[in-house]
């Protein structure tokens, strides 16, 4: 599916027209996943619902997916604009389109994580966990992880 920005930017979930360079390049670099090799990336893309924001040249300038069984459940995840293309409102483009495409409607529950845009999750009506000690988590350090290989 394809969504238009006033701004002439498109968002599309077709997963093959993700640019994975761009993908790639963003995210060894972001808090959330520093050094993320390639492959990893690709794999991702390959079991996540895309979006990606592209401009009128058709050059990939946004993204976020959805980790999802589109029946109960969904995780948010690696939603980024480039920064020379910020302030034209696609950080809120992106975000809306995915949770509203079809696919994600009518779940349960839909979560992230964020270290600086709560506010910008919040006025979508995300909120803290109700109860964060039924939470739990496994969590790898990407250094041990990864190596050298990004």
């Amino acid at each position: 599916m394809r969504w238009q920005h006033d701004g002439g930017f498109v968002a599309d979930d077709d997963p093959a027209r993700i640019d994975v360079d761009v993908v790639h390049g963003f995210l060894r670099t972001a808090y959330w996943s520093p050094g993320v090799p390639r492959d990893v990336v690709e794999r991702a893309i390959a079991g996540s619902l895309n979006l990606g924001v592209y401009d009128e040249a058709g050059a990939q300038v946004a993204y976020a997916r959805a980790v999802t069984d589109r029946a109960t459940f969904a995780w948010i995840a690696d939603v980024f604009v480039l920064e020379s293309h910020r302030g034209h409102g696609l950080g809120r483009f992106v975000v809306s389109t995915l949770l509203e495409h079809p696919e994600l409607r009518g779940l349960r529950r839909v979560m992230l994580a964020t270290a600086d845009a709560h506010e910008l999750y919040r006025s979508y009506g995300f909120g803290d966990l109700p109860d964060p000690s039924r939470m739990l988590v496994v969590q790898r350090d990407p250094a041990t992880l990864y190596g050298s290989r990004a």
